[in-house]
């Protein structure tokens, strides 16, 4: 695939590669996907701008895992904003979209209005989690909340854990083209750079709390080199970073000309989410039945609302908790 070729853009991840460099990287737009992420539930703004950042970070990390494979992007914090989870469900075949999904839960009491959005989480971990499928151990790294951005803990997170120097510029808001009703858009870069490039960092590192950064892990020519790519990175406007009229591949030639740009084939995303009667079945097997007495409702029924799609399931108490399913 050329540089020079005409994609559709909008809710993709390109990944590419520059040569001279030994550095790879994603270029991420979504639109319609995170539409469709944030219109399931009426979250305060601060918590929108979260889900946002989650969402395209998700988006672009999600990008290299195999198919049928789930990652899970997951920040929990002592602060109002308690959780922000994303899931991206690698795609069953190639040339399948991915599937992506995301959710939050908030105390909106303690919510600064105002507030800075990351400032809202706290004290907390934020962790990536990758399920290779039944009978495999999953995957989880873990890095403390720090940085001032969910950007910062997925670099910090690829230095500690990956030993990976990594480096994202982001974008995201609401925007509205004429004609068109105001709706949500992101877009962003990562930049990684290639493992065998980078030496083994040991001890301390020269982050928050001692935390390791890309500095402490490279050295000589390729500090140069990742220096050097994020210099031209720190050059990229928003409007260029979130769309809608420039494309990936256009981007990167503006941004990267001289370092031999390469990319490959775009991977789509669309908005997914796995639940379904049985999985709520199975999820409520776990309950005894007292348990499921106390769910159900003065109309003889036990309700159960999918955080991330927002799916409304009714079910008969008597078929649910272990003891039914004992019965069967």
């Amino acid at each position: 695939m050329s540089i020079g070729s005409k994609i559709a853009w909008d809710d993709t991840v390109l990944p590419f590669q520059l040569d001279r460099t030994d550095t790879r990287g994603r270029v991420a737009r979504l639109d319609g996907v995170l539409q469709r992420v944030l219109a399931q539930h009426d979250y305060p703004p601060a918590i929108e701008a979260l889900i946002a950042e989650a969402t395209l970070l998700t988006a672009m990390i999600g990008q290299t895992i195999k198919l049928r494979w789930k990652l899970s992007l997951q920040v929990r914090g002592d602060g109002p904003a308690r959780l922000i989870a994303t899931d991206y469900y690698g795609p069953s075949e190639d040339g399948q979209p991915a599937r992506i999904r995301a959710y939050a839960s908030f105390d909106e009491t303690r919510l600064e209005p105002n507030g800075d959005p990351f400032r809202q989480i706290g004290k907390g971990y934020f962790a990536i989690l990758i399920d290779q499928g039944q009978g495999m151990t999953p995957y989880q790294g873990i890095t403390p909340i720090a940085g001032g951005s969910l950007a910062a803990c997925a670099e910090t997170y690829f230095a500690q854990s990956e030993q990976l120097p990594t480096r994202f510029a982001l974008s995201f808001g609401q925007s509205q083209t004429p004609g068109e009703p105001l709706h949500w858009r992101a877009g962003g870069v990562m930049l990684q750079q290639m493992p065998e490039a980078s030496p083994h960092a040991t001890g301390g590192g020269s982050g928050d709390g001692g935390l390791l950064e890309a500095t402490d892990i490279l050295e000589g020519d390729a500090a140069e080199d990742w220096n050097h790519v994020n210099v031209l990175l720190d050059t990229a406007e928003d409007m260029e970073l979130i769309g809608p009229s420039v494309q990936p591949s256009e981007l990167l030639v503006r941004l990267f000309h001289e370092d031999g740009p390469r990319v490959f084939d775009a991977q789509p995303v669309e908005f997914g989410c796995t639940c379904s009667p049985d999985r709520v079945r199975q999820t409520l097997s776990i309950y005894s039945a007292k348990d499921i007495g106390h769910m159900t409702t003065d109309e003889g029924i036990v309700t159960a609302d999918c955080q991330f799609c927002g799916a409304h399931y009714e079910f008969d108490p008597a078929t649910l908790g272990f003891e039914a399913k004992d019965d069967i």
